[in-house]
């Protein structure tokens, strides 16, 4: 592995081993897929991956006005790997769909006619997907998996490619950019991938709690005195962290090593998934108020206070019924 500029380069092994150890207090649902467009594979010479990274992170801060790099990951034509933003904090890839989400940046064009996706670059995306979805324990299936041609770019509700809406990750992108193709093309060698892999360990937590403080220190005891975590960086404002143990108003966030944080810093949500086909979220806990977002069946969501039959989504401004939604009866 070398770094520069902040960004660390590694080869898809390496990566494979190094997400293996990673500590990570934020919940993942979802891994994106997007495709640069600009730069292409006319613009990478070999070995100026550094370079790439950041002048992508000058446009995303300079002409975008984010605080960082968009993309936790770019993948390269020659099938190395490049950190981005942080993982503990949300990417901004998806217009109001980046909670709990790894976003993914395909360096090419991969529309029809453009760049012929290398071998090398192949192997990198599907075996990353794959290592994502064993390391979060997510199933295979276009609700883990999604691309960012499924969104409206205007309010980000999930119409699957059917109007106003980015070609990313490209229309030719395993061999098309829709839910069928993805279905058909894509989702088959991540499921390959992962045959014959021992099981991930399933770990019980007792509850979810999402951060409410714009950063929050891990320490290594429940105790506001206790030193903080050495190698995990704080968790940050909407994550939603994993709670194995609660003691003297701390939560304890990771099964097997004494990692604290204060509860008082988070409030309490439930794992559910959307059981209709479409499900409106609404500006307030009734239906008399305006639709501002869309959910569609199988997605999971974090929710928090009840009111009226109505859910808050984390701590965003939409609201669902609980009709619509299977509550997790037991957290893992």
């Amino acid at each position: 592995m070398t770094t520069k500029f902040g960004f660390t380069k590694m080869t898809i092994q390496e990566f494979e081993d190094w997400i293996n150890v990673i500590k990570l207090a934020r919940t993942v649902l979802t891994v994106q897929q997007h495709h640069t467009l600009i730069p292409s594979y006319v613009q990478f010479k070999g070995t100026n991956h550094f370079e790439i990274q950041q002048n992508m992170k000058h446009h995303h801060v300079n002409a975008n006005g984010w605080s960082d790099i968009g993309q936790h990951f770019s993948t390269f034509p020659d099938g190395t790997i490049l950190t981005g933003r942080s993982m503990e904090k949300t990417p901004a890839c998806i217009t109001g769909q980046n909670s709990n989400d790894i976003c993914l940046e395909h360096v090419g064009n991969f529309d029809l006619g453009k760049d012929t996706m290398t071998s090398a670059h192949r192997d990198t995306i599907l075996r990353m997907t794959a290592k994502l979805c064993s390391r979060f324990k997510l199933p295979v299936n276009t609700h883990s998996i999604v691309y960012h041609h499924w969104f409206n770019l205007s309010d980000g509700n999930r119409n699957n490619g059917t109007k106003n809406n980015k070609s990313c990750p490209g229309a030719n992108f395993f061999g098309g950019n829709k839910v069928a193709h993805c279905e058909t093309n894509f989702l088959p060698l991540i499921s390959t991938l992962l045959k014959g892999q021992p099981p991930q360990q399933v770990t019980t937590v007792q509850q979810y709690a999402m951060v409410t403080a714009r950063t929050l220190n891990i320490r290594t005891q429940p105790d506001s005195a206790a030193t903080k975590v050495t190698g995990r960086e704080p968790a940050t404002l909407g994550a939603v962290l994993r709670v194995h143990k609660e003691q003297n108003g701390w939560y304890k966030i990771a099964n097997s090593e004494e990692h604290w944080v204060m509860a008082k810093h988070t409030i309490p949500v439930l794992r559910a998934k959307v059981n209709a086909d479409k499900l409106n979220a609404r500006s307030g806990p009734d239906k008399t108020f305006d639709k501002n977002g869309l959910y569609t069946k199988g997605q999971e969501l974090f929710v928090g206070k009840l009111e009226n039959g109505w859910y808050n989504v984390g701590m965003d401004n939409k609201w669902v019924s609980e009709e619509y939604l299977n509550i997790q009866s037991s957290v893992s």
